[in-house]
């Protein structure tokens, strides 16, 4: 038993191991900074482009187009006012309302159902 722990206790006591240069602090963030360009690309970048995609499609807007709002509402538009953030939408014959430019999600599409025998 006293052989074994003298054994112990000489491996035990090697020469330690000198540490090279500590490495960059870019090395160290890097990860870091990968992963934030990643999310930029996964998370924002596609938004930036709808959000754009939209905006064109805003700005194209004329008197008679069918829309439909962020709430639901579908209507044509009666009127844009000479600021063109408001727009009049008709909703029925005697049911006019004001909203803003904002407040459109975007032309309305009536989507039709083919059936396929």
């Amino acid at each position: 038993m006293n052989n074994f722990l003298a054994t112990l206790t000489l491996f035990a006591q090697e020469a330690p191991v000198k540490e090279g240069p500590a490495p960059s602090p870019l090395i160290q963030f890097l990860p870091l900074i990968v992963i934030v360009i990643f999310f930029y690309f996964i998370m924002f970048r596609p938004n930036q482009k709808e959000r754009a995609k939209r905006e064109a499609a805003l700005g194209q807007l004329k008197k008679n187009d069918r829309v439909v709002t962020i709430g639901g509402i579908i209507g044509t538009i009666a009127n844009i006012a000479e600021n063109e953030q408001e727009v009049t939408l008709k909703i029925d014959d005697n049911a006019k309302l004001k909203v803003r430019r904002s407040a459109i999600q975007g032309l309305y599409q009536v989507e039709t159902k083919e059936t396929t025998s």
